[in-house]
């Protein structure tokens, strides 16, 4: 039940916990969505809440939806003018060779009829995009990092994870080797919007972080 997953709550907006493995939009094989779930989200409200952002289906945590649609297109130009701070935290298939820095790498999309689509780099046709990051923890040959994206591309922190840092996030299923749950966890999520108290959300860390739990907080 996605009432139980709520983070934050007000007259205007909410924080979900999205689990992995559910895709915001509607997918086309007709499976379940959040989309699907949002009426069940009304709580008294004459309108379901619509979400401001995406999250990749497989990615868990910190999801945004505005509840009105002044508050709708408020928080999406404030996204729009990088004013959210976003916390991901994701397992490496690797060790990195640095402690931590910034990746800024401009990204376009690639597509073929055989292989389908993906983010790649492209300096120069591909829109901006700027991750920061840190080494957190470092268990079996893996990596915990702290990724702080600077911009909102599509798959930004997947292919900044590939072709920034020279490592997929384990389980990724187009950048990386797939065959295991992909570790992406948006685990905090803030949002200012003065006059009023700032959204702030932080989600707990799903079942397949286990084992990095000591690491977190580092």
């Amino acid at each position: 039940m996605l009432a139980d997953r709520i983070l934050f709550i007000d007259a205007e907006t909410m924080v979900l916990d999205k689990p992995a493995g559910l895709p915001v939009d509607r997918p086309r094989d007709g499976s379940d969505s959040i989309e699907d779930a949002l009426d069940s989200l009304r709580f008294g409200f004459q309108r379901a809440p619509h979400p401001v952002h995406r999250l990749d289906r497989d990615t868990s945590g910190c999801l945004l939806l505005a509840r009105n649609p002044k508050a709708h297109k408020r928080f999406a130009a404030a996204f729009e003018a990088g004013q959210a701070v976003k916390v991901y935290l994701a397992v490496l298939d690797g060790v990195p060779e640095q402690a931590g820095g910034r990746i800024e790498l401009a990204l376009s999309k690639y597509s073929t009829r055989a292989d389908g689509w993906r983010m790649v780099g492209d300096p120069k046709k591909g829109k901006p995009a700027l991750t920061d990051w840190r080494l957190l923890g470092v268990e079996g040959g893996r990596a915990l990092v702290e990724f702080r994206p600077q911009t909102g591309r599509t798959h930004q922190l997947r292919a900044h994870a590939i072709e920034g840092l020279g490592l997929p996030i384990v389980g990724d299923p187009v950048y990386g080797r797939g065959g295991e749950p992909m570790l992406l966890h948006a685990a905090r999520l803030m949002l200012p919007r003065d006059p009023k108290p700032a959204i702030e959300a932080d989600a707990p860390l799903p079942e397949t972080f286990a084992r990095w739990a000591d690491h977190v907080g580092a």
